[in-house]
């Protein structure tokens, strides 16, 4: 194992505006080696070809998917920016004197901070920085409230979700996107819009533009409009969407990029949920008057292969769905578009879900995992995320969930859609629109899942949303372990305490409760022994799939 020299990041942390004493501690542990079980990290993801059907695309679609691709490879320079403004530096050192596990590694994390060790360094030992590359490395909560206290009149610009924060003298600045990152975002608009000239697809075509636009104004409402509209054989999100690598304050979008070909069969054998969301936001389990009526209901669904993933969702686990945009006035106009990257559900299924059962579950429980379930409820928990709480109103003050929960918002909204998504495939059940079948699967299927998400880090802000679920059924009575330390479901136990868990996330949204949030997370997000001991024997199970795209590889994109 070669030594790497930690040097780049004391350049990097002099450039982005680190004082000296923060220089000088760096530069104390400028030369240490990378983690010496870098091997038995990297096995932690299993190498897994994702292929994507295009025989049935023509060759203009292959054309446009070209242009595509160029595009989302983008994402990674730029979100690899985000991650900390030393990466690039960083990277050029591991190439040249690190082995071949550890620039693996390096790429799987987008950084040296391995993200199912929470966040440990696993290069060096210079602490993962909580805003990562969107505010300066010293900068404390503290300082930026104070000086948008003193300067009201940026508050707008330095908690913008298309903005970072940098030093410049003794003051702080707010840097547009567009601005910080244009060297990627230009060229990246260049492909959009070749893209865009290739295509006959007029919906396909006005997204392209429109988002080709919006790398250079900053304002994504008329694109995130569009993309709702879209529909072609080859679809594409790209663009900064989610908050999650922002842990100073859950305000900065990261960038990310999905290529994907369209499965319409699948699309539209699943399109009839969308007419049932009215009905799943009247049955949700709180006072009509909490409840979000205004949202738009357009909200399509679409069963895709992915070709390629760029940037933010590519960084550690993978995604197997998603639910965009994120923009609460979009939603309220049109909805939101629920996506399931079908090679990627299989994968994980096959691969790592099923293996978890046989050694986490009771035998009988085991048995009755199902591909059907894991799909259903993984589909039900990206629809969850459009109904419940969005905007909302505290003390007479217009503002939204995201805003008030801060720092805690993704955590709380990852699990309100785990539990959500259950409780409406019970309501579905219920009311004859799915199969009955479906419980003998729910259940064990849901467990199997929770230990699938806690495997990426228990003790981590994130992983509290999946431990808060265990313990929370645990005290209902609807989750029991044996002698042996298996998990079983309570089946006659589980629907109330479903209802009962959902109630009480519902509630903290509803009233923007940052310290109610803190104290439910605070009490019921910490791993008991019994979980530990569980997680423990899944040692031998890789944690997630790092994906390869033969597919674009295939196409030279």
């Amino acid at each position: 194992m070669k030594l790497i020299s930690l040097s780049v990041m004391l350049l990097a942390l002099l450039a982005c505006g680190a004082t000296e004493k923060k220089a000088a501690e760096t530069d104390a542990s400028a030369t240490k080696e990378a983690s010496s079980d870098i091997d038995r990290r990297l096995a932690q993801f299993v190498p897994t070809d994702l292929t994507a059907d295009i025989s049935s695309l023509s060759e203009e679609d292959r054309a446009v998917l070209v242009d595509l691709l160029q595009a989302a490879r983008i994402m990674d320079e730029i979100f690899l920016r985000q991650v900390w403004v030393g990466n690039p530096e960083l990277r050029k050192k591991i190439a040249l004197e690190a082995d071949d596990p550890t620039r693996e590694y390096f790429d799987v994390n987008f950084g040296p901070w391995d993200r199912l060790a929470e966040l440990e360094p696993f290069i060096g030992d210079m602490p993962h920085p909580e805003g990562a590359g969107f505010y300066p490395v010293d900068m404390t909560k503290e300082e930026f409230n104070a000086w948008i206290e003193a300067y009201p009149d940026q508050r707008e610009s330095f908690t913008s979700l298309h903005s970072i924060i940098q030093r410049q003298g003794e003051a702080l600045i707010a840097t547009p996107y567009s601005e910080a990152y244009g060297e990627w975002l230009d060229p990246a608009a260049e492909h959009l819009r070749s893209a865009a000239e290739k295509t006959s697809n007029a919906s396909l075509e006005t997204f392209l533009n429109l988002r080709a636009d919006a790398f250079s104004s900053n304002d994504y409402y008329e694109s995130d409009i569009a993309w709702m509209d879209l529909a072609s054989p080859v679809e594409v999100a790209i663009g900064p969407y989610e908050v999650y690598e922002d842990a100073l304050f859950g305000y900065k979008t990261g960038f990310e990029a999905f290529v994907t070909v369209d499965i319409p069969a699948e699309s539209a054998a699943l399109s009839r949920y969308k007419e049932m969301l009215p009905f799943l936001e009247r049955n949700l389990p709180l006072e009509d008057r909490y409840k979000n009526f205004e949202r738009g209901t357009a909200s399509p669904i679409r069963v895709v292969d992915v070709v390629f993933v760029g940037g933010d969702s590519k960084a550690g686990i993978q995604t197997l769905a998603f639910n965009l945009p994120n923009d609460e006035k979009v939603r309220e106009a049109k909805g939101s578009k629920k996506v399931m990257l079908r090679n990627v559900l299989r994968a994980k299924f096959e691969k790592i879900l099923t293996p978890i059962a046989e050694r986490a579950l009771v035998p009988e429980d085991a048995d009755r995992i199902a591909f059907e379930a894991f799909f259903n409820e993984s589909l039900h928990h990206e629809l969850s995320h459009g109904l419940g709480p969005g905007k909302i109103t505290i003390d007479g003050r217009k503002t939204e969930v995201r805003l008030e929960l801060k720092d805690l918002y993704s955590v709380m909204e990852e699990a309100k859609a785990d539990v959500m998504g259950i409780y409406n495939v019970l309501a579905l059940i219920e009311k004859g629109e799915m199969s009955e079948d479906l419980l003998e699967n729910l259940g064990p299927t849901y467990v199997a899942g929770l230990f699938r998400s806690a495997r990426f880090g228990v003790h981590e802000a994130h992983g509290q949303g999946t431990v808060a679920q265990f313990n929370y059924l645990l005290e209902k009575g609807a989750l029991a372990v044996d002698e042996q330390g298996m998990f079983r479901g309570v089946p006659e136990k589980f629907p109330g305490a479903m209802r009962d868990l959902l109630r009480d996330m519902l509630m903290l949204q509803a009233n923007g409760d940052y310290e109610g949030t803190a104290q439910f997370l605070e009490t019921y997000g910490q791993p008991t022994k019994p979980l530990l001991d569980a997680i423990d024997r899944l040692n031998d199970v890789p944690v997630d799939i790092r994906p390869r795209y033969p597919t674009a590889k295939e196409l030279g994109g």
